[in-house]
């Protein structure tokens, strides 16, 4: 098939792309490619390639591609009602149905949904809430947030600010000074090697400490964090961090804000991450796979224990002044509806515990003994291979020979198997689609396996 190299031009005269070299792409120096199709796990480009994409477009295309089921729901509601505000107690049967449905899922001390567009606009409407929150209790100087370096919670001003990731700050004047970070629960990347687990999230723990020491706590509104690492290496925390963390938390009166963009609607293989790692959040972030990405929506869900303060707040000052002309939105609500049932009727969290389980236990078994494998982890449908110059002292490569992004160029190359080059680091990731088979899976360590030894050796 030719291509059509009128597209081509548009693309590099008219588009900004997100995530992208932008000198590069607009003189043509770097490839793009046109998706035009999908199935199941595979996508299909303009010019007929076909690709297992094993990073479920942003680890959110959670069902797969194609349903149809959803792309009638979708259908269905634009033709009946493709738009109304969610403003001064509007709604419509598909935003108040799909509310109820995640708070039938949610962890029970969970009371409200608030629904935005994506991760990003959810994750600054949850700062600008506990900022609320912290004014109505009189509390006017607890305003800070806690990150953690190499987190990931979006590309805004405060959300960019949250993220812990240098691509999202350089040259852009951020974090903004309400924003500190404490270190990543990453025990992989651990400074001092002689740590074990246990010592390790006693060091992370004290480090939160000294840092709430440094700032105050009355200064100190909230801490956020990805129940696994996403972005930042699809790295899970040790054992008992999360228990330690949310001690340390409570003891200073921290609001915890769960970001469930990635993890939410089961791709640990159990509903929420909060669920697997026994997180009792405040706010939780929803997005990706809320919709599968079939339509834009993310939600913040609200604890009972906020949504009492977000009330009184109300009672003493009127309307809260937050909205989003798209909240809501009943296309994106109706496929939101459409994708938990299909998640439900289809067993796809079941099978993203089993299957992702066999991925990481496959990937293991072919790369574990590499000289230059250093770290394969995961949780459910979630995998990552870490590479590194030296394995016995755990030296890294030299950042500027992209070992990682090498790799995952040679497995589209060679396999048409779509990994994710992970920023900060050579790591390879892997989030594929809930209905990923053992077969499938095989054909991404296969893949992975010939990739690694065409660039490593």
């Amino acid at each position: 098939m030719l291509k059509n190299d009128q597209l081509d031009q548009w693309d590099r005269e008219n588009f900004f792309h997100p995530s992208t070299h932008l000198a590069q792409h607009a003189r043509g120096e770097a490839p793009n490619r046109v998706i035009k199709t999908a199935s199941g796990v595979f996508i299909e480009d303009r010019d007929g390639n076909k690709l297992l994409d094993a990073f479920a477009g942003l680890y959110c295309v959670n069902v797969g591609y194609g349903r149809q089921e959803i792309a009638e729901a979708i259908a269905a509601q634009a033709k009946e009602l493709a738009y109304y505000h969610a403003y001064v107690g509007h709604g419509t049967e598909a935003s108040i149905t799909l509310a109820k449905m995640i708070l039938d899922r949610a962890p029970s001390n969970m009371s409200k949904v608030y629904f935005g567009l994506g991760g990003s606009d959810a994750n600054e409407t949850n700062v600008k809430l506990v900022w609320y929150y912290n004014n109505i209790l009189g509390r006017p100087e607890k305003k800070k947030i806690i990150s953690r370096w190499r987190g990931y919670h979006g590309s805004g001003l405060m959300t960019g600010s949250l993220t812990g990731l240098e691509l999202f700050h350089k040259k852009f004047d951020l974090p903004l000074a309400q924003v500190i970070h404490t270190e990543a629960p990453y025990y992989y990347r651990r400074a001092d090697l002689a740590q074990s687990e246990a010592d390790f999230v006693a060091h992370c723990v004290a480090e939160l400490e000294a840092l709430i020491a440094r700032e105050g706590a009355d200064t100190i509104a909230a801490f956020i964090g990805e129940p696994i690492l996403g972005t930042g290496g699809i790295v899970p925390p040790p054992t008992g961090y999360w228990a330690a963390i949310q001690k340390v938390l409570k003891k200073y009166d921290i609001l915890l804000i769960a970001d469930e963009v990635v993890t939410g609607f089961g791709r640990l293989g159990t509903m929420f991450g909060s669920d697997h790692y026994g997180i009792e959040a405040d706010i939780i972030t929803i997005a990706k796979g809320l919709t599968s990405a079939y339509a834009p929506l993310s939600g913040s869900i609200i604890s009972d224990k906020v949504w009492k303060v977000l009330e009184q707040g109300a009672d003493e000052n009127g309307v809260i002044g937050h909205g989003w002309t798209y909240s809501a939105h009943p296309i994106g609500a109706a496929a939101g509806v459409a994708n938990l049932k299909l998640i439900d009727d289809l067993g796809l969290i079941k099978n993203a515990g089993k299957v992702g389980a066999y991925l990481q236990k496959t990937m293991r078994d072919a790369l574990s003994d590499h000289p230059h494998v250093g770290d394969i982890r995961g949780e459910g449908m979630l995998c990552a291979v870490e590479f590194v110059e030296d394995k016995a002292d755990r030296r890294f490569f030299d950042p500027a020979r992209k070992i990682g992004p090498q790799v995952s160029a040679t497995l589209l190359a060679q396999d048409k198997v779509i990994g994710r080059a992970m920023p900060q680091g050579d790591i390879l990731g892997f989030a594929p689609p809930f209905c990923l088979t053992k077969e499938e899976a095989d054909k991404v360590v296969a893949g992975t396996v010939r990739a690694v030894k065409a660039v490593l050796g």
